[in-house]
Protein backbone atom coordinates (compact mmCIF):
# COMPACT_ATOMS: atom_id res chain seq x y z
CA UNK A 1 0.00 0.00 0.00
CA UNK A 2 1.10 3.55 -0.70
CA UNK A 3 1.23 6.35 1.81
CA UNK A 4 0.70 10.08 1.43
CA UNK A 5 1.66 13.13 3.49
CA UNK A 6 -0.51 16.22 3.44
CA UNK A 7 1.28 19.42 4.35
CA UNK A 8 -0.16 22.84 5.21
CA UNK A 9 -3.55 21.46 6.25
CA UNK A 10 -5.62 24.15 7.96
CA UNK A 11 -6.13 23.57 11.68
CA UNK A 12 -9.88 23.99 11.20
CA UNK A 13 -9.95 21.25 8.56
CA UNK A 14 -7.98 18.91 10.80
CA UNK A 15 -10.33 19.60 13.72
CA UNK A 16 -13.43 18.97 11.61
CA UNK A 17 -11.85 15.80 10.26
CA UNK A 18 -11.06 14.60 13.79
CA UNK A 19 -14.64 15.28 14.91
CA UNK A 20 -16.09 13.57 11.83
CA UNK A 21 -13.91 10.52 12.40
CA UNK A 22 -14.95 10.35 16.06
CA UNK A 23 -18.65 10.62 15.13
CA UNK A 24 -18.20 7.69 12.74
CA UNK A 25 -16.17 5.66 15.22
CA UNK A 26 -13.05 5.66 13.03
CA UNK A 27 -9.52 6.95 13.22
CA UNK A 28 -8.68 10.13 11.34
CA UNK A 29 -6.52 8.09 9.00
CA UNK A 30 -9.35 5.69 8.17
CA UNK A 31 -11.76 8.60 7.72
CA UNK A 32 -9.42 10.26 5.23
CA UNK A 33 -9.00 6.96 3.34
CA UNK A 34 -12.77 6.61 3.02
CA UNK A 35 -13.20 10.24 1.94
CA UNK A 36 -10.50 9.91 -0.72
CA UNK A 37 -11.78 6.53 -1.91
CA UNK A 38 -15.27 7.99 -2.28
CA UNK A 39 -14.06 11.15 -4.05
CA UNK A 40 -11.76 9.37 -6.49
CA UNK A 41 -14.00 6.37 -7.00
CA UNK A 42 -16.95 8.39 -8.26
CA UNK A 43 -17.43 8.24 -11.97
CA UNK A 44 -19.78 10.35 -13.95
CA UNK A 45 -22.74 8.32 -15.01
CA UNK A 46 -22.77 7.98 -18.77
CA UNK A 47 -25.47 10.01 -20.48
CA UNK A 48 -27.12 8.55 -23.48
CA UNK A 49 -27.37 10.44 -26.72
CA UNK A 50 -31.09 11.22 -26.33
CA UNK A 51 -30.51 12.76 -22.89
CA UNK A 52 -27.69 14.91 -24.26
CA UNK A 53 -29.90 16.22 -27.09
CA UNK A 54 -32.81 16.82 -24.70
CA UNK A 55 -30.54 18.82 -22.37
CA UNK A 56 -29.39 21.01 -25.30
CA UNK A 57 -32.92 21.63 -26.64
CA UNK A 58 -34.76 22.11 -23.31
CA UNK A 59 -33.52 25.69 -22.67
CA UNK A 60 -34.84 26.68 -26.10
CA UNK A 61 -38.34 25.52 -25.26
CA UNK A 62 -38.18 22.13 -26.91
CA UNK A 63 -39.17 21.07 -30.38
CA UNK A 64 -42.49 19.67 -31.57
CA UNK A 65 -42.14 17.44 -34.58
CA UNK A 66 -45.05 16.32 -36.68
CA UNK A 67 -45.00 12.58 -37.10
CA UNK A 68 -45.74 11.28 -40.59
CA UNK A 69 -48.70 8.93 -40.96
CA UNK A 70 -47.90 5.23 -40.88
CA UNK A 71 -48.14 3.30 -44.10
CA UNK A 72 -48.19 -0.42 -44.65
CA UNK A 73 -44.76 -1.96 -45.09
CA UNK A 74 -43.58 -3.05 -48.51
CA UNK A 75 -43.46 -6.64 -49.60
CA UNK A 76 -40.23 -8.38 -48.68
CA UNK A 77 -37.93 -9.27 -51.59
CA UNK A 78 -37.90 -12.77 -52.97
CA UNK A 79 -34.64 -14.49 -53.78
CA UNK A 80 -35.68 -16.94 -56.49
Amino acid sequence: MASITIRNLDDDVKTRLRVRAAENGRSMEEEVRLILRDAVGRRKSPRNFASAIRARIAPLGGVDLELPPREPGREPPTFD
